[in-house]
């Protein structure tokens, strides 16, 4: 049973020196990187069995909006019916396998382009083409009821649009487990994409990707703007099934050798990489404003910091667009919570935003390529989200834009990741005890790929 705020659980969970170590893979091969044998175990394996995210509910709508959800060569059709369900089936017409959708769209009804068949928004076969046949459709062809497009298992959460291929896979929600519960609060499915919204094809594995924002070790190195922001030798960890949770204090492990001013001007330098603080600030210069003297010095009293002003200015911003954070904690109204819903899914999450990181593997089936997408979440009121709602953007390949600068420096560090990792002299990683996700995660990982009968 989970806490009413239910971000508790994470605030009190284990740091680095209480966690037992014994059941994680320390030493990671590196194959799974390159090989195109692993590939293909993985492919099989894990990709069509695994609950996976296929794209966003707010990217269908309305009824009779449709989307394609590819993986490798494989490809599904999701789209709302007039019941406004979301559902899925196979890119193929149930009479030559012809594919009929590419990319998106809206429809009444689904026809494919090489004979005429026509399906229901439901998949149920509506009408066959029969110009030169007198009879009816159930002697020219069969019995329509069995003729519909094959569905595929599609749930929605967190107003993620999830599919598993596998079409005896368990409910999303047993896949979930606790998860599920612990992100609830943020109200993800009220979230929109602002300002951010893009898929691009990138020349690394796609669990490179996953592995650089499971751990902050690398932030000294790659991100040392970001240093004063995040206390990384407070960070805590959760693991629910093969998914984890981490979260660092908001602040530098110094910030109480801060005084007030360093403290408010760490916090103003936030929108660069977490952009929805910029409409917290008013309310945060406010509140600092409370703590200055005639003359305009700012002094905290005790108990009092930056981090604790955030927080109030946070929920109170919130309040005032009429959006409930009440069963958010007051950590996460400053501090981030990082989820790793496996395989493929991070979310660095704060009240009222998130940033989300999705990879899968290129469609070429070559393992030292993949494709990232990447959108930056904003809670809205209701009224604003559809004028606000950033599309998706693809890039085309060879092409590129920068990101903001956190993302941009991954960007270029995980490729050039992939180029050492192909060698084949390498034959293993060694993770360090800051790395623990990583070693949780690709413990998962090989539950599901090499050691099959635990699935």
């Amino acid at each position: 049973m989970l806490p009413d705020r239910p971000g508790e659980l994470i605030d009190k969970g284990a740091l680095i020196r209480d966690i037992d170590f014994a059941p994680f893979h320390m030493r990671v091969s590196t194959e799974r990187y390159y090989s195109a044998d692993y590939a293909s175990r993985e492919r099989e394996q894990l990709w069509m069995r695994v609950w996976q995210v296929a794209g966003r509910a707010d990217d269908i709508p309305e009824a009779g909006d449709w989307m394609e959800y590819r993986l490798f060569d494989q490809s599904w059709v999701l789209v709302r019916g007039k019941d406004g369900a979301v559902r899925g089936f196979v890119n193929a017409c149930r009479h030559r396998g012809n594919a009929f959708c590419e990319g998106s769209g809206h429809a009444a009804r689904f026809t494919c382009p090489y004979h005429n068949w026509s399906y229901g928004l439901d998949g149920a076969l509506l009408a066959v083409a029969k110009p030169d046949f007198d009879g009816s459709t159930e002697e020219f062809v069969g019995d329509k009821a069995e003729l519909g497009l094959v569905a595929a298992k599609v749930e929605c959460f967190a107003g993620f649009v999830f599919l598993n291929p596998d079409p005896n896979a368990a409910p999303l929600t047993d896949f979930l487990g606790e998860v599920a519960g612990l992100l609830a609060p943020y109200k993800l499915e009220e979230m929109i994409p602002i300002g951010l919204n893009k898929r691009e094809p990138l020349e690394c594995n796609w669990k490179v990707v996953m592995d650089a924002f499971q751990e902050g070790y690398h932030v000294q190195a790659v991100h040392p703007e970001l240093v004063k922001a995040m206390d990384e030798s407070q960070e805590r960890y959760a693991f629910f099934g093969d998914h984890s949770v981490a979260t660092a204090p908001f602040g530098a492990a110094n910030m109480a050798d801060f005084g007030p001013e360093q403290q408010a001007e760490a916090i103003r330098y936030l929108p660069a990489t977490f952009p929805s603080v910029t409409e917290v600030l008013p309310r945060f210069e406010e509140l600092l404003d409370g703590h200055r003297s005639a003359d305009g010095t700012m002094a905290f009293p005790q108990g009092i910091n930056g981090r604790l002003l955030l927080q109030q200015a946070t929920r109170d911003t919130l309040s005032a667009k009429g959006l409930d954070a009440s069963a958010l904690t007051d950590t996460q109204m400053s501090d981030n919570h990082f989820h790793l819903v496996f395989p493929n899914l991070f979310m660095t999450i704060r009240a009222g935003e998130a940033t989300v990181i999705i990879s899968t593997p290129h469609e070429s089936g070559d393992p030292g390529r993949c494709y990232w997408q990447v959108m930056g979440l904003m809670w809205l009121p209701p009224e604003q989200r559809a004028a606000a709602r950033e599309p998706l953007v693809e890039v085309k390949e060879g092409e590129h834009e920068p990101y903001f600068l956190a993302l941009e420096q991954d960007y270029d560090q995980m490729q050039a990741q992939q180029r050492g990792l192909r060698n084949s002299g390498l034959k293993h990683m060694a993770l360090t005890r800051q790395e623990v996700r990583l070693a949780y995660y690709h413990s998962a990982l090989d539950s599901w790929v090499e050691e099959r009968g635990k699935r």
